[in-house]
């Protein structure tokens, strides 16, 4: 028999969260600063990202094919009108 060790709740910096989301730490700031990334928690002057909430974010990405419509999408780091009130009327191209 053997036993899963448990493992402590995992917190991870931007640059080790950008590489296990296969990203590029500039990538995953846009999407901080945008509002349409993952969660994330400020300790300090850290941005910390729990291992659960990356793997989330990525989940609401999950199709089973191209036609799937689940409602839920990852959104390109970019600004957003619909994400954003501050972005609300500002043409986006």
């Amino acid at each position: 028999m053997t036993t899963q060790p448990q493992l402590p709740p995992r917190y991870l910096r931007t640059p080790e969260a950008a590489r296990f989301l296969g990203l590029s730490g500039r990538t995953l700031e846009k999407h901080r600063t945008y509002g349409t990334g993952p969660k994330y928690s400020k300790i300090g002057g850290r941005v910390v990202y729990r291992l659960e909430d990356l793997q989330a974010w990525v989940a609401r990405g999950d199709r089973s094919s191209t036609s799937d419509d689940t409602g839920n999408v990852v959104l390109p780091a970019k600004r957003h009108s619909a994400v954003s009130p501050a972005y609300a009327g500002k043409i986006v191209r």
